[in-house]
């Protein structure tokens, strides 16, 4: 019966989520569910399971999820992205449209901006390309969901994004983790989605297909959707259009500028500065009793963060007509997403507590491949279910992490190589067509599953499924590298 209550409760969260309700709300029926079946207490597993589960999570990435919403606000309401943007397509040219899109998507994304607020930014531009090149718009989400949600998110090394934040504390890594193999399979995924894209555009001028449409209208999001998005990503929907934006961006320089910072100052802190000082005192119970590899990719980039932060600001102080308003609502902007994450990490909590989830322990680790397939299956498995690649990700890192820690030593696995088959395989099958990213995206763009998804899939899930068994396979081979 405790097997049933799991699968039911879980069958419960997706069907309810997709239907547009709020995981707020959802996740901790859910979780009594499964408790109910296990006979276990009701109100004990939500106060004293279910919450505590919920609280870790938020108190570990709070900061994260802050400092990147107000990055992201301040660089859409200073007119950074779309400068960034038209200065690449301005150097590229209509005959380059396609690089154009995704390249700007990629650069602004890698260097920190939430990737709901590079579609909010850079959609409208995108129809105005693709209009003015005749390429038909219903690639549009392909182009930008390749340069926005793959490799800058789960897969470059340095990337800032929560997604590869989230596996640092389990496996006392940073974000340039495995760099080689990141790169590596950034290239994969970038060569293979711009093929495709390349195809696509080749096959729609043979058959006279154009752009198809008026240009695109200011980007509007539903209530609906902003439920299923939230806790796919890492920046509120409803917080897009507050704010007072720029009338004028940046030069192409400035705008770069605060992305630099995220970059190098990211590299310069986990690499050189923290490596080099003494935090022996963090071994003291009153800091947690920790090593500071538990904690220092993570300060790594709130670091960053704050200094890009500021840097933004000073470059454009003159220019942001409210730098309060964007300041608030990029605040405002990380509580949805950092709280619906939560419940679910809540949600995982309780399964993770009752005893049938011994069965789906067994079934993880009875997987033939060794720990690196194990990994890679559950984390695929989670992100595709719960539609969303953090929450997936860390529902089973509190879950298995300390097992597939323990294996990894065990088996003489790099910690790296972790890490870096952690952030990849959670991006693989969360783009499945219930993802909030995906819904967002073809809103945003005026396009629907019909027009858009096949392409969608190519470019942001098969190419990442090619590179993620790349890496598996060098990973096996030569180790992390």
């Amino acid at each position: 019966m405790g097997l049933i209550g799991i699968l039911l409760g879980l069958a419960l969260l997706m069907w309810l989520a997709f239907r547009g309700w709020s995981i707020l709300m959802v996740a901790p029926p859910a979780a009594l569910i499964v408790a109910a079946f296990s006979g276990e207490p009701l109100l004990a597993h939500w106060t004293q399971t279910f919450m505590p589960g919920a609280a870790r999570f938020v108190a570990q990435w709070f900061p994260l999820f802050l400092l990147g919403g107000l990055f992201g606000k301040l660089m859409g309401d200073s007119g950074s992205v779309s400068a960034i943007a038209q200065y690449l397509t301005k150097k590229l040219g209509a005959g380059r449209t396609m690089l154009a899109v995704v390249a700007a998507s990629a650069i602004v994304t890698y260097g920190g901006v939430s990737v709901f607020v590079a579609f909010f930014v850079l959609a409208p531009l995108a129809h105005e390309m693709f209009r003015a090149a005749n390429l038909p718009r219903r690639l549009i989400p392909a182009a930008v969901g390749l340069g926005a949600f793959t490799f800058t998110m789960s897969v470059m090394p340095g990337t800032p994004s929560v997604n590869n934040a989230i596996p640092m504390p389990y496996f006392g890594t940073t974000t340039f983790a495995a760099p080689g193999l990141s790169l590596i399979a950034s290239a994969i995924i970038f060569v293979f989605g711009m093929w495709w894209l390349g195809r696509a555009e080749a096959a729609a001028r043979k058959a006279g297909e154009g752009y198809a449409g008026e240009a695109g209208t200011a980007p509007v999001v539903n209530e609906m959707v902003r439920e299923q998005a939230a806790p796919a990503g890492d920046f509120d929907p409803a917080e897009l259009p507050h704010g007072k934006q720029a009338e004028s961006g940046p030069p192409f320089v400035l705008a770069m500028l605060p992305i630099v910072v995220v970059i190098v100052t990211n590299f310069l802190m986990a690499l050189v500065v923290f490596p080099r000082l003494d935090f022996s005192f963090l071994s003291e119970p009153r800091w947690g009793g920790i090593k500071i590899g538990a904690v220092s990719g993570v300060w790594s980039v709130l670091v960053a963060l704050a200094l890009a932060n500021l840097t933004v600001i000073l470059i454009n102080f003159r220019r942001l007509p409210s730098v309060r308003e964007s300041l608030d609502a990029g605040a405002n902007s990380a509580a949805l997403p950092m709280l619906m994450i939560a419940s679910l990490v809540g949600f995982g909590a309780v399964v993770a507590a009752v005893p049938a989830f011994g069965l789906v322990r067994d079934a993880v680790f009875s997987v033939q491949g060794g720990p690196l397939v194990s990994l890679a299956l559950s984390m695929n498995v989670l992100a595709g279910l719960t539609g969303t690649a953090s929450g997936g990700m860390a529902i089973v890192l509190n879950a298995f992490g300390a097992d597939f820690m323990h294996l990894a030593t065990e088996h003489h696995i790099d910690p790296e190589l972790m890490h870096r088959i952690t952030t990849m395989s959670a991006g693989t099958l969360d783009a499945l067509p219930h993802n909030g990213t995906v819904l967002l995206l073809l809103q945003i763009s005026g396009l629907t599953h019909r027009e858009s998804y096949l392409d969608m899939v190519m470019t942001v899930i098969v190419s990442c499924i090619i590179a993620l068994v790349a890496v598996l396979i060098l990973g096996s081979v030569f180790g992390s590298f």
